[in-house]
């Protein structure tokens, strides 16, 4: 299934996405299909691993629109390689902008879909908003000093203690209109990196795509340290599945499930690790399937009311 490129403007930055047309119109109404705006995680990009999620969801009969933030892959921005989690939120906001006038789609029925770090953007993204027909929020990162904890557990305190003083570099260099101070994304255990579980760099390479770069700001911890999604969940107006990882080294299951309860969500757990989702990996066909028979499910009932409306 190839995609159409696309663009979108937020806050004045041009951001690149992907296009999947709905293979079929068992999913829509009278207005249109029903479209999923998504993204990818921490440094990530949208030819890294999201292409199964999104032909998977087209082949349901949604539209899907997979972007790139700011700064990252195809998008424009600079400087580049940085995480904003407000600037993220607000290219989800505009890629949600720009899916309401996708040809064929019905602009109340959008649907969010985020991974990991986007798992707790899409909760902020869609609360308090009527025209979010579902989220699906998959092993979400959703509470920064809850995963500086879990983190604790899995790295010495030396690897803690580097990290976190290359981000104090990082930022103070960037306050004094400086570059900020750069270091990979994914590295092997022992190395400086925002990711350096044993596996994770190897986890990371066998999904990363063309556009992606190993490469991130190292204030990324200082900037998600504060930050709490989880209790945006309890603003929505739409079902919420959320599927966690038990075994999720990276962002902290217990985390997840209190913004599941927080949502009412329907939760989904799997017996694997945060990469274990995507594809090639043995969770991957129950995390996507899951997800598709949510939103069918979900999305079916816009069908029955609207056959109810016409029979009235």
């Amino acid at each position: 299934m190839t995609p159409a490129t696309t663009t979108f403007v937020s806050d004045g930055t041009t951001c690149e996405a992907w296009h999947y047309v709905a293979a079929h119109e068992g999913l829509a109404t009278d207005a249109g299909r029903p479209v999923v705006v998504m993204a990818h995680g921490l440094g990530g990009t949208k030819d890294s691993g999201l292409a199964p999620f999104a032909e998977g969801f087209a082949a349901a009969g949604l539209d899907v629109l997979l972007f790139d933030y700011r700064g990252f892959g195809g998008s424009g921005g600079s400087p580049r390689q940085v995480v904003s989690l407000e600037a993220q939120l607000a290219d989800y906001r505009a890629a949600m902008a720009g899916a309401a006038t996708l040809p064929g789609v019905d602009p109340q029925r959008i649907v969010l879909w985020g991974v990991s770090l986007a798992g707790g953007h899409v909760l902020r993204a869609a609360a308090d908003r009527t025209d979010v027909a579902a989220v699906v929020s998959v092993v979400p990162m959703v509470d920064g000093l809850a995963a500086a904890r879990h983190a604790t557990a899995t790295h010495s305190t030396g690897e803690l203690l580097r990290a976190t003083g290359r981000g104090i570099r990082s930022r103070v260099s960037a306050r004094a209109g400086r570059s900020h101070v750069m270091m990979p994304i994914v590295a092997r255990p022992g190395e400086v990196g925002a990711m350096t579980l044993p596996g994770a760099l190897e986890d990371y390479l066998a999904i990363a795509g063309p556009t992606w770069r190993n490469e991130i700001a190292a204030d990324v911890g200082l900037e998600l340290g504060s930050r709490k999604p989880q209790a945006a969940a309890a603003h929505l107006q739409c079902p919420l599945l959320v599927q966690i990882a038990d075994f999720d080294q990276s962002a902290p299951p217990y985390a997840a499930a209190k913004a599941a309860f927080k949502g009412k969500a329907e939760v989904r757990h799997y017996p694997c690790d945060h990469f274990d989702v995507f594809a090639g990996k043995p969770w991957h066909e129950s995390t996507l399937s899951h997800a598709v028979a949510f939103l069918t499910r979900h999305l079916s009932k816009d069908l029955t009311n609207e056959r109810e409306t016409v029979d009235a």
